[in-house]
């Protein structure tokens, strides 16, 4: 029997590449959005359904995952990915700024596996996919509000894994780096204020070394993104991170993270940014 699988935010990028590389491999999914009417692509799809879903709204998120119970049988694994950044400078975002992001990075992910977590133990297995970030394990200039978010699903992530394991449910992490998807435009609040003033152009500069950078081209493309998300559910081993693509920008940075005094991996962002 087909198993069955649930994804958030997919009306775009990840979400939408994952719903469509999981169709293919002949799973059943369970496409959650918010704006389900604008979807005409996935609804095309014969094993694909529709589910309206913002993760901010505990009765949708119930919902949903009743609704996918109910069509399905059972669902086999979750993928976490909705999600958003803010950037900026720290001082111009607003205490609602703050809760929001907090609110669909982190406790969007938690209402979605608090609400699966029962129908996980009752058939004593399950795999729950995080979607975090390079951003999860380094940091840069402008993000601290959506590093803040993805070191805290890091942080979750490792620890929740101990209990998990107890029920047969396995946790998964997957930290893309730089992707070529919309999320540096629809999925992006950039945050406007005077405050930027005080700073000595410093946000100025930075942003445009980040739009060089995307400019370039560089960056994984969706479906490598989704294909990870495929083994990290389908390989069986306990294995919590998959850090993607495995190439060697990712793999350099990473290293550097890990292997350089933090002060000295500062200046080595800072030479790249703020010049």
């Amino acid at each position: 029997m087909a198993k069955t699988i649930l994804i958030t935010g997919t009306s775009s990028g990840i979400g939408k590449e994952t719903v469509k590389y999981f169709s293919q491999k002949g799973w059943n999914v369970c496409a959650t959005m918010r704006s389900i009417e604008r979807e005409n692509e996935l609804n095309r799809l014969t094993n694909v359904t529709l589910l309206k879903m913002d993760v901010n709204d505990n009765n949708q998120v119930h919902q949903a995952i009743h609704d996918g119970i109910e069509k399905y049988g059972k669902i086999d694994a979750i993928v976490n990915n909705a999600g958003y950044t803010t950037l900026g400078i720290f001082e111009s975002a607003t205490m609602d700024q703050i809760e929001q992001q907090f609110n669909t990075n982190v406790f969007g992910m938690f209402r979605t596996i608090k609400t699966i977590l029962p129908h996980f133990r009752e058939n004593r297995g399950g795999v729950i996919v995080n979607v975090s970030s390079l951003g999860g394990r380094m940091t840069f200039p402008l993000y601290s509000l959506y590093h803040a978010t993805k070191w805290a699903v890091e942080g979750f992530s490792e620890s929740i894994s101990y209990e998990l394991g107890t029920l047969g449910i396995k946790i998964k992490l997957i930290e893309p780096g730089s992707v070529k998807t919309d999320f540096n435009g629809r999925s992006t609040v950039v945050l406007e204020s005077d405050m930027k003033m005080h700073y000595s152009g410093y946000e100025e500069k930075v942003l445009k070394n980040y739009d060089a950078a995307l400019q370039s081209g560089s960056g994984a493309e969706p479906i490598e993104i989704a294909k990870a998300i495929f083994e990290a559910t389908t390989d069986g081993t306990n294995q919590l991170r998959y850090p993607c693509p495995n190439n060697e920008n990712v793999n350099t940075m990473l290293k550097m993270r890990q292997d350089m005094p933090f002060e000295d991996f500062k200046e080595a962002i800072k030479s790249m940014l703020e010049n």
